[in-house]
């Protein structure tokens, strides 16, 4: 009997057995009808995220709007996830690849740990999410971009990591700070001013938050804090206790004194 290899678990990986036994359900690739002028009208895009490292582990955080083209698609998108009990990804670009490729990825970590008996390594969960962004490529030539930031907590370093991406699956290693999105430029920017090694929780957090503002100040693409309705960025922290959601009641008040410092300083 001829044994078919496509239909066997390819290892522990739960993309690789997608891949293998349903390649359909994953996002694919269709050549746009150029004559009927079809392409990606419509389409939420999702921006700004950032990553910093601080004394303890890593601080990462994303405004809460989305848009397409000129218009406010949503104005409380979270951009930012954990993925598993000590890393978290941020996401910017098309929203709906990038929530999807987000959830897989959470699916693949949650597999792999079930099938080995053990959490992947940090420099594994890099890869593996570096593989995901490079089978979107043919998506992303159609626009529909996927590029996330990955930050984790290396138990066995007892270090915060920051991992960028770019559209071909390339992973690369930042090691104090990176923006991304379309105010990514000028949250960086702001990053470079106000960063420094050491920083405690508190201040890498408020760092965070100013870097969001400045990008929000210049870019239409990226929402500031919203005090009528209650919306402010989504802020977590990677440590050696986990994954934490930084309570919205502190993000608002640090956006608040953010705001109040700056009247006089426009």
């Amino acid at each position: 009997m001829e044994l078919d290899f496509t239909r066997l678990v390819p290892g522990c990986s739960f993309f690789d057995l997608i891949r293998a036994r349903e390649p359909g359900v994953l996002p694919h690739f269709v050549p746009p009808n150029r004559e009927a002028g079809e392409g990606v009208p419509g389409v939420p895009m999702g921006t700004t995220v950032l990553a910093l490292k601080y004394q303890t582990g890593i601080v990462i955080a994303g405004d809460r709007q989305a848009t397409e083209g000129y218009q406010v698609a949503s104005r409380r998108i979270e951009k930012v996830y954990a993925t598993d009990e000590h890393s978290a990804v941020a996401i910017a670009g098309a929203a709906g690849p990038c929530i999807e490729m987000v959830r897989l990825f959470q699916t693949e970590l949650a597999h792999y740990e079930k099938i080995e008996g053990m959490n992947l390594s940090l420099e594994g969960k890099a890869n593996r999410l570096a593989q995901m962004v490079r089978t979107n490529l043919p998506l992303a030539m159609q626009g529909l971009v996927v590029v996330p930031i990955f930050a984790g907590f290396d138990l066995k370093r007892g270090d915060g990591r920051i991992f960028k991406y770019d559209v071909a699956g390339g992973r690369y290693e930042e090691t104090e700070f990176y923006s991304i999105g379309s105010g990514g430029k000028d949250a960086r920017s702001s990053l470079k001013k106000l960063y420094r090694a050491g920083l405690s929780e508190d201040d890498a957090i408020r760092i965070a938050l100013e870097a969001l503002y400045d990008a929000a100040d210049e870019d239409r693409g990226t929402g500031g804090p919203d005090f009528v309705r209650g919306i402010f960025p989504t802020v977590k922290l990677v440590t050696a206790s986990g994954a934490l959601d930084v309570p919205e009641q502190r993000v608002a008040a640090m956006c608040a004194a953010i705001m109040e410092a700056r009247k006089g300083t426009p």
